[in-house]
């Protein structure tokens, strides 16, 4: 196994520059076409349960994150559940919503373009496969350095095309708005800003872009580009040139003279976006490593949550409030390695520092995102508990009248991480997997059987399967 600092080395030796992704422009956004939240609901399976939406976010974490993500992909296609009209479904085929970050992005993507072919050969084609070594094998080519030094192909660029290769097949956003699956929203960091960028056709419409023919290969690349390892993906910027428009309910939760809690994160996320609207002073864009912004991928699942609240609190209506129920799965192979920094006079070099300085905050930021969500989930049921007492009174109380106007869904919060292992020794095992894209056919496969065990054990989890009447069929 090539440890990160040969990849990291190689990369000062050739010295490429940032991948020049050419995106076309659009003149009018459209809501009702790309590949968007709205247009995959209208290809979704007409009989799946439309009171309930299902959100997984997939983490961060090289081959780690892809196979632990691929192995709560597997148990959800093991779990039936009864639809409104007594038929059998698979929880899989309910999935609404995937986000995924860097590792965690292959998996997503690949699930959203090849579909049930994933459980074919993923193991094969990705996840049992050296492809780090594959990468630092074309790096170190001598034939590849010329166009690494280009101007126009960078070290993304060669990754996007060895991802094509094994995984993607040159497919494009078009691909995946063809099938019935679900919306899959990889998730980047604007260099620049530090701003969270997804490759969706809404994030797109900020920057009056087409991403139909942006191939699904580069979507992965840009995700995964760690600094300095891999070169930024460069997006063309026309914002500003399509008449966009945010939707009234937005407005509604972000409006910055009239705030509206618990909308603080939503406004300062329209203050983002209207950055990567201004195409004429930033017409470029640089794309690195989502887990930078977003290393879980929920930032825009709590947005979306605290802005519905916010409206809902103002007597306003979001596009989601008739959903009864929102389960969202976090899935998160977030490892902290043990060091025994602390044992020696000596301090670790510099390389170590770096590796550990970047990943500390992360780490304490993807615990804070998830404790958000709870947050939200108890906050939600207090208010759903107190409108449906029979002791409520609105004209007692109109604020507390007020106050239980928020959404009426129930939400289901569900991590999947290493912590909630129950054997010591398997944890242990896990955590000190390596974040790098070349794991051996043992790790993957304990990756995996770790995931659906924590899923299943996961008490949000089985008290999801008995509200929804949901069973495990055997193997």
């Amino acid at each position: 196994m090539k440890p990160l600092w040969m990849l990291v080395a190689a990369a000062f030796v050739v010295g490429g520059c940032a991948t020049r992704q050419v995106n076309l422009p659009i003149t009018q956004v459209r809501t009702d076409e790309g590949y968007r939240l709205t247009t995959r609901t209208a290809k979704r399976p007409q009989d799946n349960d439309k009171d309930t939406l299902v959100v997984l976010t997939f983490s961060g974490g090289g081959t780690r994150a892809a196979a632990f993500a691929y192995g709560v992909l597997e148990v959800l296609r093991k779990t039936e559940v009864t639809l409104k009209n007594g038929r059998r479904a698979r929880l899989i085929d309910s999935i609404d919503v995937i986000t995924g970050v860097s590792g965690g992005s292959f998996t997503a993507l690949a699930y959203g373009l090849h579909g049930n072919k994933l459980f074919d050969d993923y193991e094969q084609r990705f996840l049992k496969r050296n492809v780090q070594g594959e990468l630092l094998s074309r790096l170190l080519t001598p034939t590849n350095w010329p166009a690494l030094s280009s101007d126009t192909w960078g070290r993304s660029e060669m990754a996007a095309q060895l991802y094509d290769e094994i995984l993607f097949d040159g497919a494009t956003f078009v691909d995946l708005e063809k099938g019935s699956g679900p919306l899959v929203m990889v998730q980047t960091t604007d260099i620049s800003t530090g701003s969270r960028f997804a490759f969706s056709q809404a994030s797109f419409d900020l920057i009056c872009s087409d991403l139909s023919k942006v191939r699904v290969a580069r979507a992965a690349a840009a995700s995964s580009a760690v600094p300095v390892v891999l070169s930024p993906i460069t997006l063309n910027n026309y914002g500003g040139t399509c008449n966009y428009k945010y939707p009234d309910w937005i407005m509604m939760a972000s409006d910055p003279d009239n705030p509206a809690r618990p909308a603080a994160r939503a406004i300062k996320r329209m203050d983002e976006t209207l950055a990567f609207q201004d195409g004429k002073n930033r017409p470029f864009l640089h794309l690195v490593d989502g887990g930078l912004a977003d290393n879980l991928g929920m930032r825009a699942v709590l947005e979306t949550l605290e802005e519905m609240e916010a409206v809902r609190l103002r007597g306003g209506k979001t596009p989601l409030d008739n959903v009864r129920r929102i389960i969202v799965i976090v899935v998160n192979s977030l490892s902290v390695p043990s060091t025994n920094w602390d044992k020696s006079e000596r301090p670790p070099g510099n390389l170590e520092i770096l590796i550990k300085a970047t990943g500390v905050p992360i780490d304490r930021y993807s615990y804070e995102t998830v404790e958000l969500l709870r947050d939200i989930m108890a906050r939600w049921e207090i208010m759903r508990r107190i409108r449906d007492s029979k002791a409520f009174d609105k004209s007692r109380d109109p604020l507390l009248a007020e106050l239980v106007n928020a959404p009426t869904a129930k939400l289901y919060a569900i991590d999947v991480s290493f912590g909630a292992l129950k054997d010591p020794a398997e944890f242990a095992y896990l955590n000190e997997l390596p974040t790098t894209f070349s794991l051996t056919g043992e790790q993957v496969d304990r990756l995996r059987a770790s995931a659906g065990k924590i899923l299943l054990d996961s008490p949000d989890f089985q008290q999801l399967l008995k509200d929804v009447g949901a069973t495990i069929v055997p193997n």
